[in-house]
This record gives structure tokens, sequence and C-alpha cells, in this order.
């Protein structure tokens, strides 16, 4: 359902519905009621979500089962990253950490990006 996906794929980006809303040029209360299936975004409104979320609109009507644009260099990019022993190691740690460990692991990287040392 379009509403789930919305308020999913809004909640993977730590924004609120007034943050999200600014985003895509719709005011909150029209934001909110897309979640809650009151209310469907037209077409336009409905490009500008799927490509802030880098998902198809197929996907966001429920046609589509892959969440995430498919193009040749993300899957190399993933390939990669999938090999490096190093990744295993530090997705093993954050999946075994509590909620809160996470949420100060990705202010740190968010921190370390900042700063220019990633």
């Amino acid at each position: 359902m379009l509403s789930n996906k919305l308020k999913q794929l809004r909640n993977t980006t730590h924004l609120t519905q007034s943050e999200f809303a600014k985003k895509i040029d719709v005011a909150r209360t029209t934001y909110a009621m897309y979640e809650q299936g009151k209310r469907e975004p037209d077409y336009e409104t409905l490009k500008k979500i799927a490509s802030f979320h880098g998902v198809t609109t197929d996907y966001l009507l429920g046609s589509e089962d892959l969440n995430r644009n498919n193009d040749d260099s993300n899957d190399e990019e993933f390939n990669k990253w999938l090999n490096d022993p190093r990744s295993k190691i530090l997705f093993k740690e954050f999946n075994e950490s509590s909620e809160e460990q996470k949420e100060a692991l990705l202010k740190m990287w968010e921190f370390l990006k900042s700063q220019g040392k990633l």
C-alpha cells in the first residue's frame, strides 16, 4: 500500500513529515494525508517522492518489488562492498547493536563525513 511505503521510506531518512513535505513542495497536512491513505499524490509529486528516495514510481505503487533504482554502477559498487571482509564486520557489529548505539554510530558517521574524513 502506498501510504505504508511512504511512511516507511520517510522514516529511513529520519525526517519529520514537515521536513519531507518541504523537500517535495507540498504542505505538511497534504503529505500527512498521503501517509494516512486519505489522499494520493499527483504524478509529478509521486515522481519527486520516488526520486528523493531512489525508488521507482512502480515500486511506490506496488507494481515492482525491487525498491531501489537498479543500474549497473550501483550493482558493481554493492558487489564490491559485499565482497569486502571489512563490510561484513561492520554490518555484523551494526546489526547486533542496540537502537541507541545505532543512532550514535550514524551520528558519528555523519560527523566524520561533514569533517571530510570519509
